[in-house]
């Protein structure tokens, strides 16, 4: 492999664009400290052996592509060594990196990853729901794929949506085995004679887990490897800016067209569910300085079995029980701690209402008076 030459850095971020060209290259110009996450999805190195034939001795459409073919597993290492300090060039000092491979390439990536200082968070397994079998019959079905996720470096204060994908999964915590289809049917893009326009396409399900996960709206996501587009067409749709870098124009046209007819969400659909630490701290107290509840104004525990009344200081006093919403509502049903904002309502019109709604008000208030 021929050593790489440095390119004239470019002044602005190409947003939103597929670059033409070797990777490395490409990436090497652009402005380095400048992009918040990048998924890749570099070439396998498959060493295929010969073809490979289903049981009716149909060929199977392999990765048999020249830009998937390295002469030994030192020259693969060396393209790797590459590719991965031109992407940690280009990251944000809070930035950080999604590689997908298969066990031919995975864990030399991830030794690569390791020796050039990132620091790895999660490995992900991403389990096919309907795999390609093993025609040959001598091994196990190839059923999954394996991502890193890694921080530029560690102590890194990199992005995850933690609140979020516990949402996406129906509010329990998301494991790092995701369980997804590949792409098949109408997502599969085909060339002009009616092929696959590319060999390993990925699902844009794995992106929008991977997108909503450990990015934020007006992102900046590089592809180095950029196919048919795929990462463009989801964060376009997300609402982040892209960059794309493919050196094949076929995959380029491909994804082009693509990306074109994706239109973004609206903004109120990209809002996704926050963490709850990130939101602004309201004391009680400040509930009773506003006049929103009085000062002797009583409040009811869930199902009313407990009533306390509301102090001038913002505590609460009950059974003889003295102390903040907190403290009185453990302390009232024997409780090691208790959520105050969730356990105490105040009646009105003849309804019981949950203080939590005052709490929200005010966060709203304060929320509108930040610069955005």
């Amino acid at each position: 492999m021929t050593t790489k030459t440095k390119a004239p850095e470019a002044a602005t971020l190409p947003l939103n664009q597929i670059l033409g060209g070797d990777c490395i290259d490409v990436m090497n110009s652009l402005p380095a400290g400048s992009v918040d996450l990048i998924f890749a999805d570099p070439p396998y190195n498959l060493q295929l052996k010969g073809d490979l034939h289903r049981p009716d001795n149909s060929k199977v459409d392999a990765v048999d592509d020249h830009w998937d073919q390295f002469s030994s597993f030192a020259k693969y290492d060396q393209f790797t060594q590459l590719w991965l300090a031109a992407a940690k060039r280009l990251l944000k000092p809070n930035g950080a990196i999604w590689v997908i491979g298969s066990y031919h390439n995975i864990f030399r990536v991830g030794a690569t990853l390791q020796d050039q200082g990132f620091w790895v968070l999660n490995d992900v397994v991403w389990r096919k729901t309907n795999p390609m079998p093993n025609f040959r019959g001598k091994r196990l079905t190839n059923a999954h794929e394996t991502l890193i996720w890694a921080s530029r470096d560690e102590g890194a204060k990199y992005t995850f949506n933690y609140e979020a994908l516990k949402a996406l999964n129906e509010g329990v915590q998301m494991r790092s085995d995701w369980v997804l289809p590949i792409c098949t049917g109408h997502e599969r893009l085909k060339d002009e004679a009616g092929d696959k326009a590319h060999p390993t396409q990925k699902p844009e399900s794995l992106l929008h887990r991977a997108l909503i996960a450990t990015t934020n709206p007006g992102d900046v996501v590089l592809d180095p490897f950029f196919g048919t587009g795929t990462t463009g067409a989801v964060a376009k749709m997300l609402g982040r800016d892209f960059i794309g870098i493919e050196r094949e124009e076929a995959y380029r046209k491909v994804a082009e067209r693509r990306i074109a007819k994706v239109r973004k969400f609206d903004s109120s659909a990209l809002e996704i569910t926050g963490s709850k630490r990130a939101e602004p701290r309201v004391p009680f107290g400040q509930v009773v300085e506003r006049g929103m509840l009085r000062p002797g104004e009583e409040l009811y525990s869930i199902g009313s079995r407990f009533k306390a009344k509301v102090r001038a200081d913002g505590t609460l006093i009950g059974n003889d029980v003295k102390g903040s919403i907190h403290q009185v509502g453990a302390a009232l049903e024997g409780a090691p701690s208790c959520n105050g904002w969730t356990y105490w309502h105040f009646k009105r019109d003849g309804k019981m209402v949950s203080i939590d709604i005052l709490r929200q008000q005010i966060r709203a208030e304060m929320s509108e008076g930040r610069p955005h």
